[in-house]
């Protein structure tokens, strides 16, 4: 029999969607499923964007421009101007999500066996990436006891050899929630251009922030634009993760020259959803300041009822929708597989991502989960009544 690839093997299972055929089959018995796994907003899309696709008088649904559409793109450069961000819509490229844009730049910055340094846990699909254009990921970690604090500017260099080509870092974090400070972004900064390595940030998150924290953008840094990838995505932005639409931003001409390559080699992103990503751009900013404000509801509902369970930890998150919560079970991918299979409190059970998924470093984080808290309130609460019970059960078992 044909043999699958090596780096085919390696791929790892996404920790977000592996049980999903543990949730179909309860689904299938009848059993409600709060799903807290995946980070797929309940808000309402912008009906802008909605009406664009409705209401467009597109005859032929044609190719766009590889690069994306021009009108699009300038119109990026004007939402990026009111964030600080300084850009023309030649430094941008539309992307088929914020997925193709991270597979996109690290096949153009890398060679196979060079090394990506990215602070954990991180964005499982990262490991995924990596892999699949032959690159290590090289992991430093950050714990739950000091709030995934973006670790020491040493233990960064520290690690820094010949085949380190870049340095990856998402902010607002998924899965943890962590806004890094304009000052570890300085500091990130400078080890990137005293290295000439690349500093890649993704920044899908930069909307959801709280408390008063601000997000602070690798392209507001002066003397790093040889250096600066910014990933983007309308996604969570907007409550548009069907569309795919995401984009690259560098003023990196090289760089970006190589990214058209590729981006020509996949011909276009999809013409209707650039259609409603534009208009997207017409979403008043009250449209954001409600989602925020529910978000910060959402979070400090569910951190409050989280802490009241014995033996729970939880990191409070400071941006995102995401929360990392530390379990007293010794193995959280057994225990969510077991809620999905075995329990149910009223024929409804949870859904959670374990988070060993989201650690490169083999063995970490076998006694967390992440959390995504993208339900209503009384869903949210109701899920922590379940989780609870759900413990309870599972340690007497």
């Amino acid at each position: 029999m044909p043999e699958i690839s090596r780096k085919g093997q390696l791929t790892p299972e996404s920790p977000i969607r592996k049980l999903v055929p543990y949730a179909e089959a309860a689904a299938k018995k009848g059993i409600h499923i709060y799903h807290l796994n995946i980070g797929q907003p309940d808000i309402k899309t912008p009906q802008v964007a909605l009406d664009a696709v409705k209401n467009n008088s597109v005859e032929i649904l044609s190719y766009t421009t590889s690069n994306g559409s021009e009108q699009y793109r300038q119109k990026l450069v004007n939402y990026y101007r009111a964030n600080d961000i300084d850009i023309k819509k030649e430094d941008i490229i539309v992307t088929t999500g914020a997925s193709e844009a991270l597979l996109f730049t690290i096949a153009c910055i890398t060679d196979p066996h060079d090394e990506i340094i990215i602070p954990e846990p991180f964005y499982a699909n990262y490991n995924s990436f990596a892999i699949a254009e032959g690159v290590n990921v090289v992991p430093i970690t950050s714990t739950i006891d000091t709030n995934f604090a973006l670790p020491d500017i040493s233990d960064f260099e520290k690690v820094i050899t010949i085949n380190t080509k870049a340095i990856l870092i998402c902010n607002p974090g998924n899965p943890t929630g962590v806004v890094y400070s304009k000052e570890e972004i300085q500091k990130l900064k400078e080890l990137a251009i005293k290295h000439d390595i690349f500093l890649i940030a993704d920044e899908v998150y930069r909307e959801f922030v709280y408390d008063g924290a601000k997000h602070h953008s690798i392209l507001c840094e002066t003397g790093i634009d040889q250096h600066a990838i910014m990933i983007d995505s309308i996604s969570k932005r907007y409550s548009m993760c069907g569309a795919r639409i995401g984009c690259i931003v560098s003023k990196n001409a090289e760089f970006l020259f190589t990214i058209m390559k590729m981006a020509q080699s996949r011909l276009s992103p999809p013409t209707y959803a650039q259609i409603a990503a534009e208009a997207a751009l017409e979403t008043p900013q009250d449209y954001f300041t409600k989602v925020v404000a529910e978000y910060t509801e959402r979070r400090n509902v569910l951190v409050k009822a989280l802490q009241e369970i014995e033996g729970v930890k939880v990191f409070t998150p400071k941006g995102a929708f995401y929360c990392i919560t530390q379990l007293p079970v010794e193995d959280t991918d057994h225990f969510a597989q077991w809620m999905l299979e075995v329990f149910s409190d009223n024929n409804e059970t949870v859904m959670v991502a374990p988070a060993s998924g989201f650690y490169s470093t083999q063995d970490i984080g076998k006694q967390q989960i992440r959390i995504a808290y993208v339900l209503n309130q009384k869903d949210l609460l109701r899920s922590v009544e379940i989780l609870k019970l759900g413990l309870q059960t599972y340690l007497n078992r």
